[in-house]
């Protein structure tokens, strides 16, 4: 006699023991603990430019293909975008999960040096800042055709806020509200 046998002879038996395993595996489920969370960090490395009177075209060109070009051959780089605007240039470059965040400064400071001397005379020099796990994970936005923006704020007071502040998993917490843009929307 085989021990699928019983399980083929008596069903309800078979479906009893099957619910009773994943009841179990559910309760276990809801009662792990999550001791610690893995240590990640994300470095974003953001450079500007101002060059006035330029056009965004003329940034471009001299400015931002320049600096991407000798950045890109930094260490590390998960990806990078830019854009170039009247007057002013912007890269920022995202840098891979776990990277360290000062060498990864250095890699990129070093590689703006390095074409410093190949971009044009009326520009001020390049701004390199570095930015590492405290930016914001996530944003919520709330807007209400029945509501006015008072009733808006007072509604995430009430309830929205208790309700995350109750998540043991915060370090820092904003909420900021903003009836400007709240406005837009009617």
């Amino acid at each position: 006699m085989k021990f699928t046998d019983i399980f083929i002879r008596r069903p309800v038996l078979a479906v009893s023991i099957s619910l009773l395993i994943i009841i179990l595996g559910l309760q276990a489920i809801s009662k792990l603990a999550v001791r610690e969370y893995p240590k990640m960090t994300t470095t974003v490395i953001t450079v500007t430019t101002a060059y006035p009177g330029a056009d965004a075209n003329l940034i471009q060109a001299f400015v931002t293909s320049k600096l991407e070009e000798s950045i890109a051959q930094a260490d590390n780089i998960d990806y990078m975008s830019s854009s170039s605007a009247p007057n002013a240039s912007s890269i920022t470059v995202k840098m891979k999960l776990n990277t360290d965040p000062a060498g990864a400064l250095a890699d990129v400071l070093a590689k703006v040096n390095a074409v410093r001397s190949e971009l044009p005379s009326g520009i001020e020099d390049p701004t390199v800042a570095s930015s590492s796990g405290g930016s914001g994970i996530m944003y919520i936005s709330f807007r209400s055709k029945k509501l006015d923006s008072s009733q808006v704020t007072d509604y995430i007071n009430r309830v929205v806020k208790p309700q995350f502040l109750q998540l043991k998993v915060w370090r820092k917490y904003k909420f900021l509200v903003q009836l400007n843009m709240l406005c837009v929307f009617g």
